[in-house]
């Protein structure tokens, strides 16, 4: 008989913030088309050059929309993973840890697209906050399954 996953009462509640996740990158998509627009950044173009950058502000809060959405491209399978992962222990807790990293990453996307990076710190310490916090929980409750 092959092993079976029992999922725990509650685990609806992992896949529903894993959505809140996909629609934070749908939301970034869109304020980056709108800064790429403001800037009159061209495509395949990924990012402003530095003499645009010099010359308008709106090149340099385009960067910075463009990086906020790419970083958290980045990070997206490591949450994803965890919460997951994590979900399979501890449902509730799981799902407030990733509900966490997306109000994190919403306060994040907020703060970087003024164009001043240093506005991107307080949504960054909650949304890595929360990861550090899934990864090692999710470690913990990973290390059993393997015995599977």
């Amino acid at each position: 008989m092959s092993p079976q996953i029992i999922l725990p009462n509650g685990f609806g509640y992992v896949p529903a913030s894993l959505l809140s996740l996909g629609w934070v990158l749908a939301w970034q998509t869109f304020l980056v088309g709108g800064a790429r627009k403001r800037a009159g950044i061209t495509y395949p173009q990924l990012y402003a050059e530095q003499v645009q950058v010099k010359a308008s502000p709106a090149a340099m809060q385009f960067n910075c929309t463009q990086r906020a959405h790419q970083n958290t491209l980045e990070v997206t399978p490591i949450v994803t993973l965890s919460t997951l992962v994590f979900g399979l222990k501890c449902p509730h807790a799981a799902a407030m840890m990733c509900g966490s990293f997306v109000l994190g990453r919403i306060i994040y996307t907020l703060g970087y697209k003024t164009g001043n990076p240093a506005n991107r710190v307080p949504g960054a310490f909650i949304a890595n906050l929360s990861t550090l916090g899934e990864r090692n929980r999710h470690s913990q409750h990973a290390v059993p399954l393997i015995s599977l």
